[in-house]
């Protein structure tokens, strides 16, 4: 294939991923902005297998074949719920192969085309090598941290020590330091101490990080992982993994900078973490414990949901938990069909990754158009008979406008308290993933049905029947 079909055909492989990423800013297009992305990276593959440098196509559809079957087994069983997790262990991967490129073109240089006349690695190739790798070990490293906090195998809470910030300073320091040694001698030691303290950086700084800024991480995790293949997509000087990581790493530091807005943080202040320790996660504990709250059953909930004239139902990772979608749009049904509005309420930072509930919501074919965002519906829960809080915390604490104490004061939350009426489905009083009490919970228009999500829609619809 000529040089000019390629990039003809690596051009059109590029539009797609762009529509494919526009497709997926909206819930009524991701489908088919998920298609317009598959079409682009099936061209980009096609057309990359029939480049003259590609030899050995044993070794190459092998390895397609065990991986491809990997990830059909993993996207069949991993349910939704699980998909932050997924989605976290999928860019250490990407972050991971960075790396074994980055050493495999290091130690073959002639094989990548990147070789000097004389010997050794083109200048520029030394700069996209140190570029690629530390970025690529650090997203691989912090991945399988930000997987570990999500998939509860160590704990959500941040973990901090004195001097953290000073010795991450260091370590950065001596990393570049070393990248730049590496790029004057090319010798392996440098790029191996450069490497392991990059994976060390990466466990450093996602460590410290708190569950509540997990979307955050989540976000910009996948853009780590759109740069680091960038920079290994110059050294193997391929132009569709240029274009597709930078459109990855650009999108992914857009979306988080959206998320920070959406939490009123700043990007710098969620990266040096620290947010929703134990010492806020005692506190309400301890003001849980002494202050009353009204509870009820579910054919309380089922009264007030019926004699509602508008119902917004606010969903939350507890739905997700206990995968209580399916039985939450049966509920929907019901009360539609008894000529309820019922709408939904979606916080940009609710769940554990961006997009998290609108996922879990069209998978129970929940009609888009009753599926609105904060900016969209906020204003019209004063006009709402009942909020319906499902297994959401920290979006829809009140604290975050009336506590400046707050450590979440300023970030702008859903207005659930001034409906008439607040039903608020979650199993105990426990504070939420930032580890603060809501004072929501002891208002005296909420009532609070303590019960697995799942099992408490299931009441509610029989109640409702």
């Amino acid at each position: 294939m000529s040089a000019n079909m390629v990039a003809l055909a690596y051009l059109a492989a590029a539009v797609l991923i762009i529509l494919g990423l526009k497709g997926l800013s909206n819930p009524e297009t991701a489908r088919r902005g998920n298609l317009y992305g598959m079409v682009g990276m099936l061209i980009a593959i096609v057309v990359t297998l029939q480049m003259s440098g590609v030899h050995n196509y044993a070794w190459i559809f092998g390895a397609m074949f065990v991986g491809g079957s990997i990830g059909m087994v993993v996207a069949r069983k991993i349910p939704m719920t699980d998909m932050p997790q997924l989605v976290a262990a999928m860019h250490s991967l990407v972050g991971l192969a960075a790396v074994m490129i980055a050493f495999s073109a290091f130690y073959n240089p002639v094989a990548y085309g990147i070789a000097m006349p004389g010997g050794g690695l083109e200048p520029a190739s030394r700069i996209e090598m140190f570029l690629g790798t530390f970025i690529g070990a650090i997203t691989f490293s912090a991945s399988i941290i930000a997987f570990a906090k999500l998939q509860g195998l160590m704990t959500g809470k941040p973990l901090t020590f004195s001097g953290q910030h000073v010795l991450n300073l260091l370590l950065g320091v001596t990393m570049l330091a070393a990248g730049v040694v590496f790029c004057f001698t090319q010798g392996w030691a440098p790029f191996l101490i450069m490497t392991a303290i990059a994976l060390v950086l990466g466990v450093l700084l996602i460590a410290p990080i708190g569950g509540a800024d997990m979307p955050v991480i989540v976000s910009m995790l996948n853009s780590y992982s759109g740069w680091a293949a960038a920079g290994i997509g110059f050294t193997l000087g391929n132009n569709m993994l240029i274009v597709a990581g930078a459109l990855v790493g650009s999108s992914g530091a857009i979306l988080s900078y959206i998320m920070c807005k959406a939490m009123n943080r700043s990007l710098f202040n969620v990266l040096l973490g620290g947010f929703g320790g134990e010492v806020a996660a005692g506190a309400g504990t301890t003001a849980a414990a002494e202050r009353p709250v009204k509870s009820g059953a579910a054919e309380d909930a089922a009264f007030l949901l019926k004699n509602a004239r508008s119902v917004i139902i606010v969903p939350g990772y507890g739905l997700a938990v206990a995968r209580a979608q399916h039985a939450l749009k049966d509920m929907v049904d019901e009360l539609i069909s008894r000529d309820v509005q019922v709408r939904f309420a979606i916080h940009p930072v609710a769940g554990r990754m961006p997009g998290h509930m609108n996922v879990l919501l069209a998978e129970a074919d929940v009609p888009y158009d009753i599926v609105s965002e904060m900016d969209e519906i906020n204003s019209e829960f004063a006009d709402t008979d009942v909020s319906l809080v499902i297994g959401a915390n920290d979006v829809t604490n009140p604290a975050a406008k009336t506590d400046p104490s707050s450590p979440i004061y300023g970030m702008p939350v859903l207005d659930v308290a001034k409906a008439r009426h607040v039903v608020f489905i979650k199993r105990s009083l426990s504070p939420g993933y930032a580890g603060l009490d809501n004072d929501l919970f002891y208002m005296d228009k909420t009532m609070m049905l303590f019960s697995d999500a799942k099992k408490a829609c299931e009441a509610i619809l029989q109640a409702l029947d």
